[in-house]
């Protein structure tokens, strides 16, 4: 894959040449493009695009004072698809990337040809009686800090893997596109917004209105044994939202694309080219 730029959205990314109907890719909160990195090798003769979202990778940063809100990322790719001049897509999203993806196959469904959704089948949501903590919450810890500054390679990979499930080889193949030089060594370049808490979440009532409305084929990727970012019960209340859906399942805890590629590879490609549009 090879690095690109769409300067009238401030997006960075990769793109790999091929044909057929193009595939957006959308990472991880803190994650960035490389982590379709392996996965792409696996899904050769696609075109696709896996996007830095904004604050992440290589991509512009919001501008001063201005917050990550979950809901403008949606805004940001509609942006990039239209700079890409493309009619119609698939989506493969992980966890952040793919809750983005959700929404936007809901309300742009005339867009959207299929979803691959790895551990990321809709927005982390919360009882309507917890807004108030939220916005306490938001309000006590939306505040810069120093950065960590490593002074090596080795040390700013060990750091991204710790209190994850990234393996060291996953950590290093990120911190190939998100670590920057500094005075002193390297740290990483994510914005620190990113790690502000949301000021408010969607009720879980709402996103399963959203899922519904997807009429999109969705494939849903999840880890065995969980990996605990859904709840059971309702993981089984959201797929049972869907119009069209498969699941699968396979080891590799949150980031199971990037421990798994050479597993998941040939059954997302699959599923893509079974859900080809013909127009």
């Amino acid at each position: 894959m090879k690095d690109f730029c769409l300067e009238s959205t401030g997006l960075a990314g990769l793109r790999q040449e091929g044909s057929g109907t193009p595939v957006l890719a959308l990472h991880g909160w803190l994650d960035n493009a490389n982590s379709f990195l392996d996965l792409a090798a696996h899904l050769g003769g696609l075109e696709l695009v896996a996007l830095d979202l904004p604050g992440h990778g290589l991509s512009a940063r919001r501008p001063e004072g201005v917050r990550y809100h979950f809901d403008d990322y949606v805004f940001d790719v509609l942006a990039s698809v239209e700079a890409l001049g493309w009619q119609r897509f698939h989506l493969l999203g992980h966890s952040l990337g793919g809750a983005v993806s959700s929404i936007l196959a809901a309300a742009r469904p005339e867009l959207v040809v299929s979803l691959t959704l790895i551990e990321g089948l809709g927005p982390l949501s919360a009882p309507p009686d917890r807004t108030t903590s939220g916005w306490r919450r938001a309000l006590d810890n939306s505040r810069l800090r120093p950065r960590r500054v490593h002074p090596d390679m080795n040390s700013a990979v060990r750091a991204r893997a710790n209190n994850s499930d990234l393996e060291l080889s996953a950590a290093s193949t990120l911190a190939g596109r998100g670590l920057e030089s500094v005075d002193g060594g390297l740290c990483w370049r994510h914005d620190q917004r990113l790690t502000w808490p949301s000021t408010q979440r969607y009720t879980e009532p709402q996103v399963l209105d959203l899922l519904r409305a997807i009429q999109a084929p969705v494939f849903n990727i999840y880890s065995d044994p969980p990996s605990g970012i859904l709840p059971a019960t309702m993981l089984a209340r959201r797929l049972a939202a869907l119009r069209q859906q498969r699941l699968f399942s396979a080891p590799g805890g949150h980031h199971l694309h990037m421990h798994q590629p050479a597993l998941l590879g040939p059954v997302i490609k699959e599923f893509f080219h079974e859900h080809h549009d013909p127009s």
